[in-house]
């Protein structure tokens, strides 16, 4: 144990117990946003917006059956079919794994399973803001309640080795600058953003659009880490229905409960990574790293083989519209920005585009897409150096928690 490598996960999750989003939350939007139902009056809980049922997300994480970590592994890897993986999806009792909702009983599950520090994301969370729209007051409300629940039951940096990553919404300026001010006053050392287009009562616009510098340079000033994790793909759903209209399908529909059969699968196949795509070229497109040359961004649980087909989307913009960068688009994306590869990426082909560090070991454990035994991730790294392998299963995210600036 002495000399045993040193393991900083960071794609790690909890389930979201039943008052997550409503411990803190104000009675005045006891109706809006998010809301909590037992349906049929016997505590099967359920989320809902309004009187609709959220898309995909059934209920809480502590009384809905939790899959079974590691179990969608094979589908996700290409390896299998869904109808093979129906029983694993529902197989595990929440109150038989405190692991996922206390953080003491997780600190023995890292001890067991090699883990020294991890990045605590939500798991349902990451769905909601998309959803709630276009309530914006609602979703800045809720999720100021939901940071002062993480806050409660993980904290922002429990013992140094469990970093509960608050989720902030760009959707209000001045509600944004308090929170993020807030989360700096517990301790927080990474925050998470929604990978996406921000949503604000006048539309959509680009988190890279100048009206939300002042956001950006509070986050460069205090030198904390922007991890924007996968959610729910909301703000491409004109997108998304547009490229299934083309092809013959209807649009997606919105009574469905199953993030897996959410949509038809031909749209979802050509669909995926776009967002993140599209998200990754608008930061270095629209003068992000230009204007704030110290930001530090982390893609975590996007993959990552949509780098190479971004990097050359810039590179191409660069010579056809030299005019728009004052430094090469690529350099600054692998100046600014570290990936963490879904666990059955080639991580030999990521390391095409990004130097080892710039690349983050994540397990997405507990998560069903995630790895049963997070260590089990350093198997994809058999070609790199010793050097390398511990820059990724290590350092870079050490270095990304505890340093300040871009190097």
């Amino acid at each position: 144990m002495a000399t045993r490598q040193r393991v900083f996960d960071a794609d790690n999750h909890y389930w979201e117990p039943s008052d997550a989003f409503t411990r803190h939350r104000s009675q005045a939007f006891a109706q809006r946003g998010i809301r909590v139902v037992d349906v049929n009056g016997d505590g099967d809980l359920r989320y809902f917006l309004g009187d609709r049922p959220h898309p995909i997300i059934p209920g809480p994480g502590d009384v809905q059956p939790r899959p079974r970590p590691g179990a969608l592994m094979d589908y996700f890897a290409g390896r299998t079919h869904k109808a093979a993986l129906a029983s694993a999806l529902a197989s595990e009792v929440p109150a038989e794994h405190p692991e996922w909702y206390d953080r003491d009983a997780r600190l023995l599950t890292m001890d067991a399973q090699g883990l020294d520090r991890a990045w605590l994301f939500p798991s349902q969370a990451v769905t909601m803001e998309g959803p709630m729209q276009p309530d914006v007051e609602a979703a800045v409300e809720i999720f100021r309640a939901f940071n002062r629940w993480l806050d409660d039951d993980w904290g922002f940096a429990y013992q140094d080795r469990i970093f509960g990553v608050p989720y902030l919404t760009l959707s209000d300026l001045d509600s944004a600058l308090a929170e993020l001010t807030w989360c700096l006053s517990r301790g927080a050392r990474v925050v998470t953003i929604r990978n996406g287009p921000v949503f604000t009562a006048a539309g959509t616009l680009s988190p890279a659009d100048p009206r939300f510098d002042p956001f950006w340079a509070r986050v460069q000033e205090a030198g904390i880490t922007v991890a924007p994790h996968l959610g729910f793909d909301d703000g491409y759903r004109e997108v998304d229905d547009a490229v299934a209209r083309a092809w013959g399908y209807r649009a997606a529909g919105t009574d469905g409960t199953n993030a897996l059969t959410y949509g038809e699968p031909f749209v979802q196949a050509m669909m995926k990574h776009r967002l993140i795509h599209d998200f990754a070229c608008a930061l270095v497109a629209h003068g992000l790293f230009e204007r704030f040359p110290r930001l530090r961004i982390a893609f975590i649980e996007n993959g990552g083989t949509w780098v190479g087909s971004a990097l050359h989307s810039l590179q191409v913009l660069n010579s056809q519209q030299p005019d728009m960068f004052t430094r090469s688009p690529v350099d600054q994306f692998i100046e600014h920005c570290w990936v963490a590869p879904f666990v059955e990426d080639n991580v030999d082909d990521l390391a095409k585009h990004l130097p080892a560090d710039r690349i983050l070991f994540g397990s997405d454990w507990p998560h069903a897409e995630g790895l049963a035994v997070p260590l089990e991730f350093e198997l994809g790294l058999a070609n790199f150096s010793a050097v390398d392998r511990a820059k990724v299963m290590f350092e870079n995210a050490e270095h990304l928690t505890f340093s300040s600036g871009s190097h």
